[in-house]
């Protein structure tokens, strides 16, 4: 039935279903199952991981991050593997990877108002390449230990993830200039996204991992 399709609109309907999981804020989801306040009312109020973590409780953060990370994974991974069944061309993998990463920074579900992507964008690498996401994920822990500043670890993490993929053998996977373009594109949104983390940063006012964590009163069940 797909394949009966026109590529065009085959595209175009697999770039769609990108954006609508990345649209899946996994923050506010996993917060209201688990009865915690919405992570758009408090700390940061971005939703993500780290402000989940906030409450105190980890789990929640855990599973925050891994499902995030999972949404940005899972729609780069199916479209290579079976994307040239339907003889969906390579700029197919760029445009899915940068629609789920979109869906998380801007999702409809939520009033395009998401959080700034880190996980998501953690996991569109690992579906472009596990080397280049665990390269990328490698870079952000050195940091983490370092610093033990999330905001420039992630930031850290960002800008290497173009560089690694330019500079990456062939042998470990082919040069593909829009996923190049699309990899380039999410290190300036997510640069964008941590505008305000950049300022702290220049102050040295950025709070370093773990700080700032609370107990929150229990919110009753969400409406």
């Amino acid at each position: 039935m797909l394949q009966a399709l026109p590529q065009p609109l085959l595209s175009l309907l697999v770039v769609l279903a990108a954006y609508l999981i990345g649209s899946l804020s996994f923050a506010v989801i996993v917060s209201r199952v688990m009865g915690l306040g919405d992570p758009r009312s408090y700390g940061s109020k971005n939703p993500g991981a780290t402000n989940v973590l906030r409450t105190g409780n980890k789990g929640a953060a855990v599973i925050t991050l891994v499902l995030d990370a999972a949404k940005g994974w899972l729609p780069v991974f199916l479209v290579q593997a079976y994307g040239p069944d339907f003889n969906l061309q390579e700029r197919s993998t760029a445009l899915v990877a940068l629609a789920a990463f979109l869906g998380h920074l801007y999702p409809v579900f939520f009033g395009f108002k998401g959080g700034k992507g880190v996980a998501t964008a953690g996991g569109v690498l690992v579906g472009i390449n596990p080397w280049l996401g665990l390269a990328c994920g490698l870079v952000w822990v050195l940091c983490a230990v370092i610093t033990r500043i999330s905001s420039l670890s992630a930031l850290t993490a960002a800008l290497a993830a173009p560089v690694i993929y330019l500079m990456a053998s062939g042998e470990l996977w082919s040069m593909n200039r829009p996923v190049l373009a699309a990899v380039g594109a999410m290190t300036a949104l997510l640069l964008y996204r941590h505008r305000e983390n950049i300022g702290r940063l220049v102050q040295g006012k950025e709070p370093r991992i773990g700080a700032g964590a609370q107990k929150l009163p229990h919110p009753g069940r969400p409406r």
